[in-house]
């Protein structure tokens, strides 16, 4: 049987690892919360801290398991400027906004979207975006750049010594990529940047060797392979299950919705629509908003369950959470806010709730989704969204999976598939809808007041 693979999914609020056995079992699972802090006037990861948690757990599962292989998932958004072994600058946070004259300057150098598919969207949502910033502030930085790296092909960096470039990281809306060339976007050569761009291999290829000192001194080898973005990960592993003709709603900080069957002609940039590649470099229609930060922020940082009752609480009340309470997503321009009769607590919990379902299901129509729907990620975790999906989408299969870590558990068939193995079972299942008395009124009324604030832009009502 094949040895375990530790699998670090590196996300923006929390980082993980997860050893996964040949069987695809996953055996055991270790969290942290990266650490950004500020460097003069910005923000920046503190990547030490991250690479010595990284480096210890890593010690303790190949002591514990065999572990022989790593592998990396990372959020997007995400690069790092690399030359002789070290940072150039420190790997920047994507959620701050260049200062406004820098900012038009820069935004003006974007290349058109239908040649790169990536929106124009705010802080460093386009990674693109902030390598322009870095530039206007400091032109020689790139200068003494040899390598520009995708946030997971840093670490594939730190551990194997190898720069690369992987294709799914590079597309996912960052102004760098053209997929319909399969190549790099006007601007990487316009800045002249190609030359520091590292050569593209596969996610999941194995790239080298990290030489790891155990507790009692002695060293072992492990095999290193290219990371990929984690929620084109989260796609390639539904799609390793059998899943073929379906919409996939990855979760986390970012609700990522991708529609495989959706013509790139449907997307709206001006909604954050955009396309992103998968790991076998084809465009896939997407669609997405911060529902992870829009709960947390509309819920005021509930964590405990929400009960059926406070959902019917709210709704009986007519209580509404409106767009959008992070930078992003289709309803865009607009703070968040209540309206209706004040709710507090577990209640006001139920609203966040609703929201981000009603969102998902407003996506979901923007983005011509009327196949199957599989959802991946934290959301699977609250007992409710995918009932609820599953009510307000009544001519669509809503599946859930038993261990919904997709984007770790992508990664690892991608190294499975590098061995010649694969050892996933789909053990989805299919979410029942959520009786809920006044849900269509209650969504009816939400979106109406959301094509209020947008106008004309909104998508006609499209009911199964």
């Amino acid at each position: 049987m094949t040895s375990p693979i530790a699998v670090f999914d590196l996300g923006k609020t929390n980082s993980k690892l997860f050893v996964i056995a040949g069987d695809g079992a996953v055996i055991d699972e270790v969290r942290t919360r990266p650490v950004w802090r500020d460097h003069g006037d910005i923000r920046v990861l503190d990547d030490e801290a991250l690479f010595e948690w990284m480096r210890r757990e890593l010690a303790r599962v190949v002591e514990g398991y065999a572990v022989s292989r790593i592998m990396f998932s990372g959020h997007g958004c995400t690069f790092a400027l690399a030359a002789g072994g070290e940072l150039v600058h420190p790997i920047m946070d994507y959620e701050q906004e260049p200062p406004g004259e820098i900012a038009d300057r820069i935004d003006a150098m974007a290349p058109d979207f239908h040649e790169t598919f990536s929106p124009r969207l705010p802080l460093g949502f386009n990674y693109g975006r902030h390598l322009l910033w870095l530039d206007a502030r400091d032109p020689s930085l790139i200068d003494k750049t040899e390598s520009i790296l995708p946030y997971p092909q840093f670490w594939t960096w730190k551990f194997s010594g190898r720069p690369l470039s992987e294709v799914s990281y590079l597309g996912c809306h960052s102004h760098l990529w053209a997929p319909l060339k399969d190549d790099f976007s006007s601007l990487v050569d316009r800045m002249g940047w190609r030359s520091k761009m590292p050569p593209l291999v596969a996610a999941g290829e194995d790239v080298g060797r990290y030489a790891l000192t155990l507790s009692d001194g002695r060293t072992t080898d492990v095999a290193v392979h290219n990371g990929v973005h984690d929620s084109n990960s989260a796609l390639y592993f539904y799609r390793s299950l059998g899943f073929a003709d379906f919409t996939l709603v990855s979760s986390g900080t970012w609700v990522v919705i991708f529609n495989p069957a959706s013509a790139l002609d449907r997307l709206d940039p001006a909604r954050d629509m955009l396309a992103n590649v998968t790991v076998d470099h084809k465009p896939v229609a997407t669609i997405r908003f911060m529902g992870g930060r829009e709960y947390e922020v509309a819920s005021r940082g509930w964590v405990k369950p929400i009960s059926i009752e406070a959902i019917q609480s709210v709704i009986a009340q007519r209580s509404f959470a409106l767009p959008s309470f992070a930078a992003g997503g289709p309803v865009q321009g607009h703070a968040g806010r209540f309206v209706g009769p004040s709710v507090e607590g577990e209640e006001r919990a139920a609203a966040a709730l609703l929201y981000i379902a009603l969102m998902t299901d407003l996506s979901l129509d923007l983005i011509g989704s009327d196949n199957a729907i599989v959802i991946d990620g934290g959301l699977v975790k609250s007992a409710l969204y995918a009932p609820l999906l599953a009510a307000l989408r009544p001519g669509q299969i809503v599946h859930t999976s038993n261990n919904p870590e997709g984007s770790a558990l992508g990664a690892a068939a991608l190294v499975f598939d590098a061995v010649g193995k694969s050892p996933f079972i789909n053990d989805c299942a299919e979410a029942a809808p959520l009786p809920m008395p006044g849900l269509d009124d209650y969504r009816r009324t939400w979106r109406q007041m959301v094509e209020t604030m947008q106008g004309d832009t909104a998508p006609k009502e499209k009911r199964a």
